[in-house]
């Protein structure tokens, strides 16, 4: 899963999929609409951000693929793949607290700031991606 070749895509199950690390030069769709709202997606090696509405909702540094991204009220889900370790950051509930699980296994709880981000360091390697899930606490 080095990329989505689309950059950004539905899946099958309602979720979408987006980015690409094995780019060289930055890359980006906009416009991509998906469940009545539309996505922006810039990706390359050095970052992956995705936005919907005009609104942050996911950033990683250095890019990553993101596979089958979900969002409830009660937090995300993805599989995130990339090349070495990332910052991945996300749009959250203000001032709430979340736990973070990999590949199911609890590895952290964090409070998100007064503006809802939540930011976790996932040590990523080439072909061995992580199930990330953040649930409230």
């Amino acid at each position: 899963m080095p990329g989505i070749e689309a950059l950004i895509q539905t899946e099958q199950d309602g979720s979408i999929s987006f980015g690409n690390f094995s780019l060289n030069e930055k890359s980006k769709k906009q416009d991509f609409e998906h469940q009545g709202d539309l996505y922006k997606v810039k990706t390359f090696y050095e970052i992956t951000k995705l936005e919907r509405n005009g609104m942050f909702v996911y950033e990683s540094v250095p890019g990553t693929a993101v596979d089958h991204f979900t969002e409830n009220d009660e937090g995300v889900s993805c599989r995130v793949e990339g090349y070495k370790t990332s910052q991945v950051t996300v749009q959250l509930e203000e001032e709430t607290p979340y736990q973070i699980f990999e590949n199911g296994e609890l590895t952290a709880e964090i409070t998100t700031n007064v503006s809802g981000k939540l930011a976790v360091n996932l040590d990523l390697e080439d072909g061995k991606p992580i199930d990330l899930e953040i649930v409230k606490a």
